[in-house]
């Protein structure tokens, strides 16, 4: 059966960090009906004044962070030590588990493009080590077969297998990119969350007789196969899926656990000093 249509969230200006410009395409509000995914931002500036203050020292437990850059350069330094710089095309996939304080900063450059995914760990996960994965650009699977390339960042497509492993939620995470009216289709698993964060041009939705434009997520129901057409001008996506995690959600700021006690534990660490472990 094919996927049809659920939902399409328009996404809203937020400030976040020490003064970042980003869309907000999910937040509290849809973590029930996207789980595992709390929460989606896209930013796209040109002007270094909307995103040069980037996102300062700040701590994270019980979630998975993904950050995908399309165009610039961010630079990550963290309370374990590790440091790294992520431009375009690369993917920083970090494993916050037990507790992380970390700074992401954008470098000036022409163009800060990119977005970042908040990924729910399941409770049996939810203090597991930190780890991060670092993934270039070059080292990303790219298939193209008629009007589509598809780059394969975690889970499998076709043959390609992508190279972020060992997660807890498994997730797929791909990168799609269709010519002018031209048409993608995948298999998918039938019960898994499903969405598309559309990141340029346009997707024709038949059924429906209506066009979805970029900077917007349109989350599917569920269905055994996805089919999508591209708009006059071609369109490029994310592909993003798991499966749902179905526990109770405890959430504030940027730590994610599955009780009030948990949250409370963790900020009390936090200003303890004893976070880290």
């Amino acid at each position: 059966m094919a996927r049809k249509v659920k939902r399409i969230n328009e996404g809203e200006t937020k400030i976040e960090g020490a003064g970042v410009e980003v869309t907000r395409l999910l937040g509290k509000p849809d973590a029930r009906d996207f789980d595992p995914f709390l929460m989606l931002d896209v930013f796209d500036h040109d002007d270094p004044k909307k995103y040069s203050k980037g996102f300062l020292w700040h701590p994270h437990r019980g979630i998975e962070t993904v950050t995908y850059l399309l165009e610039g350069e961010i630079e990550h330094r963290d309370s374990l030590g590790n440091t790294g710089v992520i431009t375009d095309g690369d993917c920083q996939w970090m494993t916050a588990g037990s507790g992380i304080i970390h700074q992401e900063m954008p470098r000036v450059k022409p163009r800060l493009f990119g977005l970042q995914l908040w990924i729910n760990l399941p409770a049996r996960d939810k203090m597991t080590p930190p780890k991060y994965r670092y993934i270039r650009n070059m080292e990303i699977p790219v298939i193209e077969e008629g009007d589509t390339k598809v780059h394969v960042i975690a889970g499998k497509y076709g043959a390609a297998q992508g190279p972020i492993k060992d997660m807890a939620v498994k997730p797929v995470f791909l990168d799609v990119s269709i010519n002018p009216d031209g048409t993608f289709s995948d298999t998918t698993n039938s019960q898994d969350t499903l969405f598309l964060c559309l990141i340029r041009g346009s997707i024709v939705l038949e059924d429906e007789g209506k066009e979805v434009t970029s900077k917007k997520a349109v989350l599917f129901d569920t269905g055994d196969e996805l089919n999508i057409k591209a708009g006059e001008n071609g369109t490029q996506f994310l592909l993003i899926s798991g499966k749902q995690l179905k526990e109770p959600i405890a959430w504030s700021g940027s730590v994610v656990m599955n009780t009030q006690e948990e949250l409370q534990q963790a900020y009390d660490e936090i200003d303890k000093g004893s976070f880290i472990k």
